[in-house]
C-alpha cells in the first residue's frame, strides 16, 4: 500500500500517459488537482514576491502594487476565461483520440490570446495613468506608479501565454508540465525582482556586507517599485518560452506542428464560444476587487496596502479549490469526448464534494482562529 501511495504521488509531480477515462475517478482527480493546486500556488506567489519586496519601500509603492493588480484582475478573468476554453476543447479532442484535432484545438487558442493580449497592451500603455487616477490613487501614487502599470499591463501577453499555455497541457492530461514551468518562472522573479528593486542595495535588503569590489560590477540597476514590475515580467516570460518549447517537442502528449496553425474560422469560433460566458462571469467577480480597492483608496495608502495583504491570504485559501474545479475540468472534457457522460458527471460530483469538505473545513479553522 505504502508502494502505491508513492508511485501515485510521484506520477502526480512527474507526469505520466494515464487514460483519465477508465480507472479510480479518485486517482484521476488526485493525480490532474495536486498539481493545478502548486500551479496555482505558486502562479500567487508572483504577487507574494512583489510585496515582500516592494513593502520594503514604503507604503505608497504597496499601495501601486495594489491598484496595479486590481487592474490585472480583469486581464486574469480574460486569461482564465480563455484558458477554461483551450482546456475544455482540447480535453475533448483528446478524449476523442483526435491528438491532430487537439493540437489545431492549442494552435487557435494561441492565436486568440495573441489577439486579446496586443489590445490590452495597448489600452494599458495609453491609459495606464488614466486608470490609476480613476481608481482613486493619490498624485503622489501616480507619479511613483505610472511606469510600473504601463510594465505590467502592456507586458500582459506573458500573463495570457502563461495560462493559456499551462491550460493546453492541463486539457491533455499533463497538469505536472505547468506545474514544473511555473516552478522555474518563480525561481527567475525571486532572485531577480530584487535585484532589480534594489541595484547594488540589494545585499543590504538581505542583511548581507557585499565587498566594494562586488557593488562596483553589480549589473543591475536600482529601479525600486520598477524593478518589481520588471522581474516580473521576465519570469513569466521565461516561463511562458519554456511552455512554448515544450509544446513544439516531439515528445509531449501533444504537439504542435506547422499545419497545425492553419487557420480554421469554425475551431476559432468554437473557442470563442466557450470563452465568452467565462470571461464574462469571471470578470464580474474580480470586477469587484477594482471597486473595493477604489473605496479603500479613500482611506489612504495604508488602508490599500493592508486590504492588499488581506486579499492574499484569502486567495491562498481558495488555490485548493481552483485546483480541483481546473482537474474536474479536464475529467468532463475527455470523458465527453470517450462518450463517458455519466463518468463525467460522477468527476464533477466527486470534486464537488472534496470541495465541500476543504472548504467547509477550512472556513471552521479561520472561524476559530481569526
Amino acid at each position: 500500500m505504502k508502494k502505491l501511495n508513492w508511485a501515485i504521488w510521484r506520477e502526480a509531480f512527474t507526469g505520466s500517459e494515464r487514460d483519465f477515462t477508465r480507472g479510480s475517478i479518485n486517482a484521476a482527480i488526485f493525480l490532474l488537482a495536486l498539481p493545478m493546486i502548486l500551479e496555482m500556488m505558486m502562479e500567487s506567489i508572483f504577487a507574494i514576491v512583489d510585496m515582500f519586496f516592494v513593502a520594503k519601500l514604503g507604503h505608497d509603492s504597496v499601495a501601486v502594487v495594489i491598484f496595479t493588480e486590481s487592474m490585472m484582475a480583469i486581464i486574469y478573468a480574460m486569461a482564465i476565461g480563455l484558458s477554461i476554453s483551450a482546456t475544455a476543447t482540447v480535453a475533448r479532442r483528446v478524449g476523442e483520440h483526435d491528438s491532430e484535432g487537439a493540437a489545431r484545438a492549442a494552435a487557435h487558442a494561441i492565436y486568440l490570446g495573441a489577439s486579446f493580449s496586443a489590445l490590452l497592451s495597448l489600452v494599458g500603455i495609453a491609459f495606464a495613468p488614466n486608470f490609476l487616477h480613476v481608481l482613486g490613487a493619490s498624485p503622489e501614487v501616480i507619479a511613483e506608479g505610472t511606469a510600473f502599470t504601463r510594465i505590467m499591463l502592456g507586458g500582459n501577453f506573458v500573463v495570457v501565454f502563461l495560462f493559456l499555455l499551462n491550460a493546453i497541457f492541463r486539457g491533455a492530461g499533463d497538469a505536472s508540465v505547468a506545474m514544473r514551468v511555473l516552478f522555474w518562472a518563480n525561481l527567475c522573479n525571486i532572485i531577480l525582482s530584487p535585484c532589480f528593486v534594489f541595484g547594488p542595495d540589494v545585499f543590504k535588503a538581505v542583511g548581507i556586507d557585499a565587498p566594494q569590489w562586488l557593488l562596483n560590477i553589480w549589473p543591475f540597476p536600482h529601479l525600486g517599485v520598477v524593478g518589481a514590475a520588471v522581474g516580473t515580467t521576465i519570469g513569466r516570460g521565461v516561463g511562458a518560452l519554456i511552455a512554448a518549447s515544450l509544446l513544439l517537442r516531439s515528445s509531449g502528449r501533444i504537439t504542435l506542428h506547422r499545419e497545425h496553425w492553419t487557420f480554421d474560422a469554425k475551431i476559432l469560433k468554437n473557442l470563442i464560444q466557450i470563452a465568452a460566458p467565462a470571461i464574462l462571469q469571471m470578470t464580474v467577480g474580480t470586477a469587484s476587487w477594482s471597486v473595493l480597492v477604489s473605496v479603500v483608496s479613500h482611506f489612504g495608502s495604508e488602508a490599500i496596502a493592508g486590504y492588499g495583504i488581506g486579499m492574499r491570504v484569502i486567495m491562498f485559501v481558495l488555490l485548493p479549490a481552483m485546483g480541483l474545479s481546473n482537474a474536474a475540468a479536464t475529467l468532463v472534457g475527455q470523458n465527453l469526448g470517450a462518450n463517458q457522460p455519466e463518468r463525467a458527471e460522477a468527476s464533477v460530483w466527486r470534486a464537488a464534494y472534496i470541495n465541500v469538505v476543504f472548504l467547509g473545513g477550512t472556513g471552521l479553522l479561520l472561524w476559530l482562529f481569526s
